[in-house]
C-alpha cells in the first residue's frame, strides 16, 4: 500500500492512497480459499468446486466487501501511522467511472481513494501555575432562608372560595379573552385561569382591575403591552380582555411547621429548611462556579493562539447560528430591529465559534494528559437527567442516544469539560472572597442593563462566551398575558 501525500496546506491534508491490483487479487484469493470448502454449488461435491468457476461466482462480491473494509478500517490506521488526528470523519473519494471501478473489481486495476481532512494542531500545553482566580462566596443568612420557605409555603397555601368582592391575596378563577385592536390574538384566551392578585403574574395593570369583582361579574379591562415585550406583535400596543369571573378565594394562613413540610414530602420543618438552604447554596454555588470557570477559559485564551480547523469552527458556527435565527424568528424580530447587520452578527458569531472550538481543544488536551476520564456511571446519570426532562418519552431518547453517532459525545463532552475545570483549580492560584450575593449577581445585572441598549445577538455572543459551551439563548415566550411564575419548590 502506497500513502502519498498531494496537499498540505495549513491544517489542512490531502492523501492519496494506492493498493496494487496484485495485492487486492492476494486478498481476495484468500477469503475465495476460505470459502471453497463451505459453499454449496449444484453439481460439485463440498470443496472440489474449480477455483476458477468459484472466482467467476464470487470473485467480485468478495473484491466488493474488500473494498468497503479498506475504506472503513484503513483511513484509521493510515493516520495513527502519520501521528496525527483529523479533527473530522475524513472525505475519501474513489472512483466514479464505472469501467474503471469494474476493473477495480476485477484486480485488473490498482485500487486508489483519496483521503480530505484536517488535523488537529500540536498542542504544547504551558505552566496554568500562573492563572489567577477569584472565587467569590456567599454567607447564607437565616433570613434568606426562611425569606424562601415562607415563598415556598405562600404557593402551596390552601383558597378556601368566599362571598363578595374579590381584595388583594385572594384567588380568582376566571376567564379571559384577549384582543388587539377588536381581534383575538394568538395565546390571548384562557378558561379556568387561577390568578393570585398581586402576584404580578400577569402583564402590568392587568391584576389591580379584578379587585372588587366577585364571581358572576363580567368586564372589559384595558391594558398596555410593555414595549419590551417578547411577542413583537403585540410589543407597546393597548389590548382589552373580555372578563368573565367564575370563583373568587381567599387565602388561608400561611404556617410554616411539620405539616407543611409534610405536604412538601419532607418529615419534618427542620428538614425542610436544610432542604431551603441546600437549594440557595446550589443556587449560589453554580454562580461562582460559572465565574471561575469564565476567569480560567479567559486566561486561557489569551495562552493560547493557534489556527482551528475550518470544519470544526463550521460546524459550531452552524449551531450558534442556527439557536439565534430560531430565537429572532420567536420573537418576531431581525437583524435590524436588534440594531445590528447580519453581516456584522456572523462576524460575530465566528469568533465566538472560533474561540469555542480553540477552547475546546485546549481542553482536551489538558484533560487526555492528565488522565481525566468520564466513567459509564456518570454518562448513565447524565442520560437519566436527560430523560426527567422529558417525561413520557423515554424510549425515544435512549433509541436516539444508542443509535445516532456521535449523540453518546454530546453527552460526554460537557462532563469531560467539567471534570478538566476541576483538575485546572487544583493547579491554579484561587482565591477566596467572602460577597453578598448582591456582588455575586452584579455581572449579570450589569450585563442585563446594557442589554437594553445593545443588539440582541450581540447580548447573547457575549453570554455563550461566558457560559462557554452552554446555551445563552433569551428566554422564549408566548403572546399570553401571564408572566412566567418562579419556581419556588422545594424538590
Amino acid at each position: 500500500m502506497q500513502v502519498i501525500e498531494t496537499l498540505a496546506e495549513g491544517l489542512k491534508r490531502e492523501l492519496k492512497v494506492v493498493i496494487p491490483a496484485k495485492d487486492m487479487e492476494a486478498r481476495m484469493n484468500e477469503r475465495l480459499e476460505d470459502a471453497k470448502g463451505k459453499v454449496r454449488i449444484n453439481g460439485f461435491r463440498p470443496g472440489k468446486v474449480p477455483f476458477a468457476h468459484l472466482k467467476k461466482m464470487y470473485g467480485k462480491s468478495i473484491m466488493a466487501e474488500l473494498v468497503n473494509e479498506i475504506v472503513r478500517e484503513k483511513p484509521t490506521e493510515i493516520l495513527s501511522e502519520r501521528g496525527e488526528k483529523s479533527a473530522t470523519q475524513p472525505e475519501i473519494a474513489m472512483t466514479e467511472d464505472e469501467a474503471e471501478a469494474d476493473k477495480i473489481l476485477n484486480a485488473t486495476a490498482d485500487f486508489e481513494f483519496t483521503l480530505a481532512y484536517e488535523v488537529i494542531p500540536a498542542i504544547e500545553l504551558k505552566d496554568v501555575s500562573g492563572i489567577t482566580v477569584t472565587r467569590e462566596v456567599v454567607d447564607i443568612d437565616e433570613a434568606e432562608v426562611n425569606e424562601r420557605i415562607l415563598k415556598i409555603a405562600e404557593s402551596a397555601r390552601t383558597y378556601e372560595t368566599k362571598k363578595g368582592k374579590a381584595a388583594n391575596g385572594d384567588r380568582v378563577t376566571i376567564d379571559y379573552l384577549g384582543k388587539v385592536d377588536g381581534e383575538a390574538f394568538d395565546g390571548g384566551k384562557d378558561e379556568d385561569a387561577e390568578l393570585v392578585l398581586g402576584s404580578n403574574r400577569f402583564i402590568p395593570g392587568f391584576e389591580e382591575q379584578l379587585i372588587g369583582l366577585k364571581a358572576g361579574d363580567e368586564k372589559v379591562i384595558t391594558v398596555t403591552f410593555p414595549a419590551d415585550y417578547p411577542a413583537a406583535n403585540l410589543a407597546g400596543k393597548e389590548a382589552t380582555f373580555d372578563i368573565t369571573v367564575k370563583d373568587v378565594a381567599a387565602a388561608a394562613e400561611v404556617e410554616i411547621n411539620d405539616e407543611l413540610a409534610t405536604k412538601l414530602g419532607l418529615e419534618s420543618a427542620d428538614k425542610l429548611k436544610e432542604v431551603v438552604r441546600g437549594q440557595i447554596e446550589s443556587q449560589y454555588g453554580s454562580m461562582t462556579r460559572q465565574k471561575v470557570k469564565r476567569q480560567i477559559l479567559d486566561q486561557l485564551d489569551e495562552m493560547y493562539q493557534f489556527d482551528t480547523p475550518g470544519r470544526l469552527v463550521d460546524a459550531e458556527f452552524e449551531n450558534i447560528w442556527r439557536q439565534i435565527n430560531t430565537d429572532l424568528q420567536q420573537a418576531g424580530k431581525t437583524f435590524a430591529d436588534e440594531d445590528t447587520t447580519e453581516e456584522e452578527a456572523r462576524g460575530e458569531y465566528r469568533k465566538l465559534a472560533e474561540r469555542r472550538v480553540r477552547l475546546g481543544l485546549v481542553l482536551s488536551e489538558i484533560g487526555e494528559k492528565a488522565g481525566v476520564q468520564v466513567s459509564d456511571d456518570e454518562m448513565q446519570r447524565s442520560l437519566f437527567q436527560q430523560l426527567r426532562q422529558f417525561p413520557g418519552q423515554e424510549k425515544e431518547i435512549i433509541d436516539y442516544f444508542q443509535k445516532t453517532p456521535g449523540a453518546a459525545a454530546s453527552l460526554r463532552a460537557p462532563l469531560f469539560e467539567e471534570k478538566v475545570i476541576d483538575q485546572l483549580l487544583t493547579e491554579v492560584k484561587v482565591t477566596d472572597k467572602t460577597v453578598s450575593k448582591e456582588e455575586l449577581m452584579a455581572d449579570d445585572e450589569e450585563e442585563g442593563k446594557a442589554d437594553a441598549k445593545k443588539a440582541s445577538p450581540k447580548k447573547k455572543a457575549a453570554k455563550a462566551e461566558a457560559a462557554e459551551g452552554e446555551e445563552a439563548a433569551a428566554p422564549k415566550k408566548k403572546a399570553p398575558a401571564k408572566k412566567k411564575a418562579a419556581d419556588d419548590s422545594a424538590e
